[in-house]
């Protein structure tokens, strides 16, 4: 059996620290404030990140420079003699696009999944990633299993603020000022590909109830009969005392599941700002 490494980015939300610690590659995406490149977890931190966000710095996402992808590639592949490769989703980001064409000089040594995950369902891949490698699959094989599975997850979010989502075009001022005016917070989700609607209610409670509310549906009905298949997550861009409080409700509400957290990387922090709140269910490969 060959060696296999198992590469991710920072959008899955597992920092440099946990990928040693999990025997993976995490690459950092890249980020321009006020014009100067940072990236994150190396020269970015949440909270550097969060204070320029809240100064009004001018932040733009970016891809990794397809040179640093493929000087990664070359120095494991002299180690490995494949690679799994777990970019966020493409239809977030054309990080993965990118990845796909850099793979084709590879000969299917580098195998690049598309499974539409980002935040802590991109994490349950790259778990599920090792767990298939050591269970005897090639890079191929790993591939072709994760993106058979890549529509079994669901992430719910709601904002604390309407500010990020006018700032990006997703909501129109006259919306974003009536919901402030009115208390509406929107709750979002993200099923494959997009940041999609979801609902809008009125109040935090209310957005934390309605979240809950979805995942039960969802167990209730995507994932029915694969309960014991099923890892809830929690994500958030807030402070860790709330999100401590936001996990003890997950737990609370289905106390019979493991539950992952991370804070929300910061690709989504971006169109979100501060303050926000995300719960999600992915089915894991056993």
């Amino acid at each position: 059996m060959g060696k296999i490494a198992v590469v991710t980015d920072s959008n899955s939300g597992i920092t440099q620290k946990k990928g040693e610690e999990l025997g993976i590659s995490v690459i950092p995406m890249p980020f321009f404030i006020d014009g100067e490149l940072f990236q994150e977890d190396i020269t970015l931190t949440q909270e550097e990140f969060y204070k320029k966000l809240a100064e009004d710095s001018a932040i733009s996402t970016s891809q990794p420079a397809p040179g640093e992808v493929l000087q990664l590639w070359e120095s494991l592949l002299k180690e490995y003699d494949e690679i799994v490769h777990i970019p966020m989703s493409s239809g977030l980001s054309s990080t993965c696009d990118t990845s796909v064409t850099l793979a084709e000089n590879y000969e299917d040594r580098v195998q690049v999944v598309d499974n539409q995950r980002i935040s802590v369902t991109q994490e349950q891949s790259v778990l599920d990633a090792l767990y298939l490698r050591d269970t005897g699959k090639n890079a191929k094989e790993i591939k072709e299993i994760l993106e058979k599975e890549k529509l079994e997850s669901s992430i719910y979010i709601t904002v604390d603020t309407l500010k990020y989502l006018k700032k990006g075009g997703r909501i129109t001022p006259a919306a974003a000022a009536l919901g402030t005016v009115l208390n509406l917070k929107p709750v979002l989700q993200i099923q494959g590909e997009k940041l999609d609607a979801y609902a809008k209610v009125r109040g935090w409670k209310a957005a934390k109830r309605t979240m809950l509310s979805a995942i039960e549906q969802d167990i209730n009905t995507r994932f029915a009969g694969k309960e014991e298949q099923l890892v809830l997550g929690m994500a958030y861009t807030c402070s860790p005392e709330t999100a401590e409080e936001w996990k003890g409700e997950i737990h609370a509400r289905f106390p019979e599941y493991e539950i992952m957290e991370a804070p929300l990387s910061l690709s989504v922090a971006c169109h979100i700002g501060p303050g926000a709140l995300a719960v999600t269910c992915t089915k894991k490969v056993m």
